[in-house]
This record gives structure tokens, C-alpha cells and sequence, in this order.
């Protein structure tokens, strides 16, 4: 299965589809591109991230300075993305580590995206993209790019919508509360469940009748579980 519409929604699951997303994404602005960015190794990505800058769109992008093993390939990539013409904002914060991928091009569609922007995660990976043209996702997804662009010195969170969990802020909250409120069924992709906290809730849940899975620890259909899902009650999900 390629991909799942609904309402103003596309959810993107074949890995053949995903590089293909995120360029017609990217060549669809024709102002402004923001991009929240974890790391990146595929050149398409840079090169239409330079087409972009080359046709005049003003492109953003707000980079982790944290990554195992990516020391010197982000100190490298983000040279590499400044030298095109693009705004690089490393993310200041010494206390948070920034793992945040989206991107938002003009005013909306807007992506968000369990997957970092590499030939691995193109290819291999387990993982969840969802394209939105939910204009409360998009003037979210935009608030909160400037509030983290001014980290460590940025205001508190701003208003987001409810389709919007940012963590840390909101995760253990929001989480908490949608699986509390599942009736029948709590299905995870997650390769690291771990939290004393949540595996309790689940735990409790279970013992009150409802199907509770977790799935991730092997590989996933001949892929590697990268991203997390959360399906409660076949019609919620949450991608991250």
C-alpha cells in the first residue's frame, strides 16, 4: 500500500513513495520552504533544495546540532546548505536534543514525518509520513518553526492546534490521555517502548479487556523500525 487519503490528509507508507513526496513537496513552493531537518545524505533533497533557493523561494531550515555518529557530517551539511543560498538555524538549545522533521512549503501542504531525510529512510526503513493541507497544521507547524528558531531564548510554547503534539511540552499529557480514552483497541509501532509510566497504562488497559499490541522489536515486513505509530481504536493514529 502506497499511500491512505482522507479528508485533508495523505498518508504516505511504501518506501518507494516517500523520496517522490517530499521533491514534489519541495517543488511546489514558490515562495517559502520550511524545513525542520534531524539529518540528511540524499542528494535529491539538496539538489531541489537548491533548485528552490536558484527560482527564488526563501528557504529556512532548522537543523539538530546533536546526532550520533553526525558530528562533523552536520558541522559539513550545514556548510554545504548555506552555501546554497538556503538559511541555516542550528538549534541552540544545550538542554534539548532537536529531532523534530517537518516541512511546509508556502501556505500549506504541510509534512510531517517520522523519516530523516536519507537514503536509509528512503529505502529501508519502517517509517510514517503524513501530507496535510489542514491550514491549522500548516499556521501551527510555521509558529512553532520560528519559536524553536529562537531557542534557547524563545517564549513558551505557542497556541497548537489539537492535531499538533509537540514534545516535550505536550507528549506525556496528550499520549496519556488519548490511550486512557481508547475503548477497544491500542495498536504500537514503537522498536523502543519504555517508559515505566506508559507501559503501566498499557498494561492496565489490557486487563480491562482491550487488544493491546506492540509490534517493532523484528524487522517489519523485510523493513527496519525506524519511526513510531500509535492506532487507537482503529481511527486515531499518531505518527512520530
Amino acid at each position: 500500500m502506497g499511500s491512505i487519503s482522507q479528508g485533508t490528509d495523505r498518508l504516505i507508507l511504501a518506501p518507494a513513495a516517500r523520496r517522490d513526496a517530499v521533491l514534489q513537496l519541495m517543488r511546489s513552493a514558490n515562495r517559502a520552504l520550511v524545513l525542520s531537518m534531524f539529518r540528511c545524505d540524499d542528494f535529491s533533497i539538496v539538489d531541489e533544495l537548491a533548485s528552490a533557493v536558484k527560482r527564488g523561494v526563501d528557504v529556512r531550515i532548522l537543523i539538530t546540532k546533536r546526532a550520533r555518529g553526525w558530528k562533523e557530517k552536520l558541522k559539513d551539511l550545514t556548510a554545504l546548505l548555506k552555501s546554497l543560498g538556503a538559511h541555516v538555524m542550528p538549534y541552540k538549545s544545550a538542554v534539548m536534543k532537536y529531532h523534530a522533521k517537518y516541512i511546509v512549503a508556502d501556505d500549506g501542504p504541510a509534512l510531517v514525518t517520522s523519516l530523516n531525510f536519507t537514503r536509509k529512510c528512503f529505502e529501508t526503513t519502517c517509517d510514517f509520513m503524513v501530507l496535510s493541507d489542514d491550514p491549522q497544521i500548516v499556521s501551527g507547524l510555521k509558529a512553532l518553526f520560528k519559536n524553536d528558531c529562537a531557542a534557547p531564548v524563545a517564549g513558551p510554547l505557542p497556541e497548537m492546534p489539537e492535531r499538533l503534539i509537540i514534545g516535550p511540552e505536550q507528549s506525556r499529557e496528550r499520549l496519556t490521555q488519548i490511550i486512557s480514552d481508547a475503548a477497544s483497541s491500542i495498536r504500537i509501532i514503537d522498536h523502543r517502548v519504555t517508559d515505566p509510566e506508559m507501559l503501566a497504562l498499557l498494561a492496565a488497559k489490557a486487563r480491562q479487556g482491550l487488544t493491546v499490541q506492540i509490534a517493532g522489536t523484528g524487522p517489519m515486513g523485510g523493513l527496519i523500525c525506524h519511526g513510531r505509530m500509535i492506532l487507537v481504536d482503529q481511527k486515531t493514529a499518531i505518527i512520530g
